[in-house]
């Protein structure tokens, strides 16, 4: 009798752990609900939708925290609209779910030389390279120019010193 209530407790317990995995989704597989607003979000940041993309980009990570290529694209968004910072966190949540990704080392490296984090972005120029190996690649290529071409003009006005 006494052990009665300890077996239902324990069938209830391994019932419980049977049925738990039985619904969970492997990390290497996006929701295909969440890849379509990222699509839609990187078309509106294509044509210049800024406040679209972002909704867009924010919705596919709501539905699948996990979507490395919302974050990108939400980071390439932060950049238009000059938020830098908020652009090299984004492209670091990325790099926390796959730490070798070119794309977002890359995006991350141009926010980075655009605040004016030029030692860092070629640090990230050389991962990059390390990635591609010998061949070349558009990251390792576009990181480059922009470490080449240093911050915009808008960047070096704003950290200029105000006169009063």
């Amino acid at each position: 009798m006494r052990t009665l209530p300890i077996a239902i407790c324990l069938g209830l317990v391994a019932a419980t752990m049977a049925s738990s995995g039985g619904t969970q989704v492997p990390d290497a597989q996006i929701s295909p609900r969440s890849l379509q607003w990222q699509k839609a979000g990187e078309q509106a940041l294509a044509n210049g939708n800024l406040q679209a993309a972002d909704d867009a980009l924010e919705t596919a990570l709501v539905l699948d925290p996990r979507n490395r290529g919302a974050f990108i694209a939400l980071a390439r968004v932060a950049q238009r609209q000059k938020l830098y910072g908020q652009a090299i966190r984004l492209t670091g949540k990325a790099l926390a779910l796959e730490p070798n990704d070119a794309v977002a080392l890359g995006v991350q490296g141009e926010a980075m030389v655009e605040a004016g984090a030029t030692a860092r972005a070629q640090q990230n120029l050389a991962k990059v390279r390390a990635l591609c190996g010998n061949k070349p690649c558009a990251p390792a290529t576009s990181l480059a120019a922009a470490i080449q071409r240093g911050p915009s003009l808008a960047a070096k006005a704003d950290s200029s010193p105000k006169k009063n």
